[in-house]
């Protein structure tokens, strides 16, 4: 396609996909896309693994990295500086009436408890506080993964909550890097294009995570206008060509896509959960506070339920509320709980209904697109 982000990139397809699975990303950049590995979940040692892996597998194509610090955040507001004091600091900070919750939810659907006394009474047991639950949602967690991310010939880096801090864009401008940022609100577009920001993810409230209120069909073209002529990318309930079509009509340069690639044949999902990706409709989602402590879309479960009970307790603020939904998740999964197992996931979660591979996903979404703009260009004609 002759796109100003193929150009940018030096890719075939303006179709840009963020996912936790190394064998995604590359499948999709070898494809023709940019594959995007979401950088969260991983320590500094595992984040340069999976990065050392797609430097070895994605046949020379560009890829990037997505990160998440968010411009707030618990360990700077307290003047923490190293893992230990961060993770004992954070366990601290979440009261035994939580606690005491999140062990009603397990009891109440039948998840035993481990073996492990101290894991039992909600304890931080052993680990690094990626481990722990506290991932990269951090100064001090997060900041490394930036590091190893800009050690690997990248092409670009995006930030999931708000642009990242002002060194980090710094250090990938003098590399060649692009930056992105994800936003939800006009205003947080312009903010991020004054900091430096490269490429605006204008992503609405149908999508899967962390999301704000504005749905992709108004907040696209009004970010697109505030902005212009920085490239915009659109996210939100985006997994086939037409979709793609409405986007790029819009005003976009092109679409960030994360839950479309949950149920592809490189994913590592495990069968319980691909299982119940596979079945959902979009009605089986839900904006919830249950899991990270901000509103993010995920499938609605009877954990999500429990926190909107009127004896639930508020939840916590990122990342106290995540740490406890990080212990439920290792119990819920160890005892095989479909009531609880849940993820984030966006309403396009209604079209994911068949596993195939990223690349078919791909081809599919353009040879869709093509007919779209073909048909459309026909009725122009015959106007």
């Amino acid at each position: 396609m002759q796109n100003r982000l193929c150009e940018m990139f030096g890719i075939e397809f303006p179709i840009f996909a963020f996912t936790h699975c190394r064998d995604v990303a590359a499948a999709v950049s070898r494809a023709g896309g940019m594959g995007v590995l979401g950088a969260l979940a991983f320590s500094p040692d595992q984040l340069e693994l999976e990065l050392k892996w797609i430097d070895e597998h994605v046949d020379g194509k560009p890829y990037g990295v997505d990160v998440v610090i968010p411009v707030k955040s618990a360990d700077r507001e307290m003047g923490l500086s190293d893992e230990k004091s961060l993770a004992d600091s954070l366990y601290g900070m979440i009261t035994q009436e939580h606690w005491d919750y999140v062990h009603k939810i397990l009891a109440d659907h039948g998840v035993p408890d481990p073996d492990d006394a101290a894991l039992s009474r909600g304890g931080n047991g052993s680990g690094s506080p990626v481990d722990q639950g506290v991932l990269g949602w951090t100064d001090i967690t997060g900041a490394p993964l930036i590091d190893i991310a800009l050690a690997h010939p990248i092409k670009l880096l995006a930030s999931a909550l708000g642009p990242p801090p002002p060194e980090a864009i710094e250090r990938a401008h003098a590399q060649d890097v692009k930056v992105a940022a994800l936003i939800g609100r006009k205003e947080q577009a312009i903010r991020d294009v004054q900091t430096g920001v490269d490429i605006i993810i204008a992503q609405g409230y149908e999508a899967g995570g962390h999301t704000g209120e504005v749905a992709s069909m108004v907040l696209v073209p009004d970010v697109v206008d505030a902005i212009s002529p920085t490239p915009v990318l659109a996210a939100g309930g985006i997994g086939s060509g037409r979709q793609m079509a409405a986007a790029m009509a819009l005003g976009a340069d092109g679409v960030w896509t994360g839950s479309i690639w949950l149920t592809v044949a490189e994913s590592d999902m495990t069968p319980p959960i691909m299982e119940k990706l596979l079945d959902a409709t979009s009605t089986d989602t839900v904006r919830s506070r249950s899991m990270t402590g901000k509103p993010a879309r995920q499938l609605r479960t009877a954990w999500t339920e429990a926190w909107e009970s009127p004896d639930a307790p508020k939840p916590l603020p990122m990342p106290l509320q995540f740490i406890l939904w990080s212990y439920a998740t290792r119990r819920i999964t160890a005892a095989g709980n479909r009531e609880l197992l849940g993820m984030p996931v966006g309403q396009i979660v209604s079209r994911m209904n068949k596993v195939r591979t990223a690349k078919e996903v791909i081809y599919e979404m353009i040879e869709e697109y093509i007919e779209v703009t073909e048909r459309l260009n026909r009725e122009l004609a015959d106007a």
